[in-house]
């Protein structure tokens, strides 16, 4: 009887192999598309993509593998001696023997990614989720590999991403046939869960490779999708790029200054916000986007009466315009719009250059108040901007919070969206621009 069972259990397991396999010829099938007007081209073709999904499927199984070797690290020095040195010991005598039998790509740099790798994902299993469809509903969207793929996003789209990404990230439980270990790694950068989740979401629907995920990680895409109105509006300007044709294309809405190391804190003198900047001025000028350079601080202009200090001066070489910056660590008052009406004339009178577009003027603030924006010269200055600031990334609380808020005025309006990159007192348009992304030197895995 033992014996009966035992071959009817070996049969269903073949029967189940061959399934399996037959759904695995059956997905490889779905992914080769045949073009070309003659047989040679369609061989060629039929190869081309058979190679592509060769190196995909190595890629997945990487990812897998230096997550399971991050496994067997964590392991192992748990069940070690709880001592620094212990860990790194067990990591130098690793990297020493998979060096002597696979040769390079297991530095102890690069074991300690896979360590840091699994620690992050450590609430994933090792798999790669081919298909979502079914098993998975609520990230079907994540793990999008059935041959559907979806090209842009609606608002209602962007709003299930950052919803999955912050509330629901327990939801996804593997990883993306599309994302390669170096999309991982770059992911594992990013600070907040909530943020990195979002991050690969967005990868895999986007098809962003990995220059293109940094570029969204270093522009802070996530946060500014918290604060923008036209959520649709900045993912197609990620995907198009930034195209600098007026005033309101170089200035973004919030700035995010967490590289300045400040505290938010009420007592934050507007000297110190400023000497902060002067000191992070490279990482500055990254976060204001294509084009500037850095002309002086306090620069002083004087008429006949009285002298005045701006606070920073910079030059845009796209728009070929001075950029006046104003530093504020409280709320937007009708005095602070005033006062820069003024030196956005006065610079224009005193120290435009024949061949400089118009004077531009930037109030940056902690906070807007919508009359002021409404009933001041900037709702109809096209000059004239005002745009909050960020000190730090926010909270998972304040994360849900702000989604949530960001959803009530996508209700309000009725639609999705406002106008393509523009809300009231400030554009709302993201930076993708090709500024130079410093990156630590680091042996790749191969």
């Amino acid at each position: 009887m033992s014996s009966k069972k035992s071959k009817q259990s070996a049969v269903g397991s073949q029967q189940l192999g061959e399934s399996k396999e037959l759904q695995a010829a059956e997905y490889s099938l779905a992914t080769i598309q045949i073009a070309g007007t003659n047989l040679f081209d369609r061989v060629v073709s039929i190869l081309e993509q058979a190679k592509s999904n060769v190196v995909k499927a190595v890629n997945s199984n990487m990812v897998i593998a230096y997550w399971l070797i991050g496994q067997e690290i964590v392991q192992e020095i748990q069940h070690g001696e709880q001592r620094a040195e212990y860990g790194k010991q067990i990591i130098e005598n690793l990297s020493r023997e998979l060096t002597e039998k696979y040769g390079r790509g297991f530095s102890t740099t690069n074991l300690w990614y896979f360590r840091q790798f699994y620690t992050l994902y450590a609430d994933r299993n090792p798999r790669i989720l081919h298909k979502a469809c079914g098993e998975f509903p609520s990230s079907e969207k994540l793990h999008k590999a059935c041959g559907e793929s979806e090209i842009g996003h609606k608002p209602c789209d962007v709003f299930e991403d950052m919803s999955l990404a912050i509330k629901n990230p327990s939801e996804i439980t593997g990883f993306s046939p599309l994302l390669s270990w170096s999309h991982y790694r770059t992911l594992t950068k990013v600070e907040h869960k909530n943020e990195r989740l979002f991050y690969e979401i967005e990868a895999e629907k986007e098809g962003w490779s990995v220059p293109d995920l940094q570029r969204q990680i270093h522009t802070f895409l996530f946060a500014r999708l918290l604060k923008s109105q036209d959520k649709a509006g900045v993912m197609e300007l990620v995907r198009e790029g930034h195209i600098i044709e007026t005033a309101s294309d170089i200035i973004k809405n919030p700035y995010i200054l967490d590289f300045l190391g400040l505290p938010e804190s009420h007592k934050l003198h507007e000297s110190k916000l400023e000497q902060a900047i002067i000191e992070n001025i490279q990482s500055f000028l990254l976060e204001l986007g294509k084009g500037f350079a850095f002309v002086a601080r306090q620069k002083r202009i004087s008429t006949e009466t009285k002298e005045f200090y701006i606070d920073l001066v910079f030059y845009n070489y796209h728009l070929k315009c001075f950029v006046l910056i104003d530093l504020k660590t409280g709320e937007l008052t009708h005095q602070d719009v005033g006062q820069m009406d003024m030196y956005v004339r006065m610079f224009d009178d005193l120290q435009r250059g024949e061949g400089d577009n118009p004077t531009v003027g930037l109030i940056l603030c902690t906070d807007k108040d919508k009359t002021i924006v409404k009933y001041s010269v900037l709702s109809e200055n096209k000059q004239l901007f005002a745009a909050k600031y960020m000190l730090y990334l926010p909270s998972e609380k304040e994360l849900v919070r702000e989604l949530e808020e960001s959803r009530q005025r996508a209700v309000d309006s009725g639609q999705g969206s406002v106008g393509r990159g523009q809300s009231a007192g400030g554009s709302e348009k993201i930076d993708t621009a090709d500024s130079e992304l410093q990156t630590d030197d680091e042996e790749e895995v191969e």
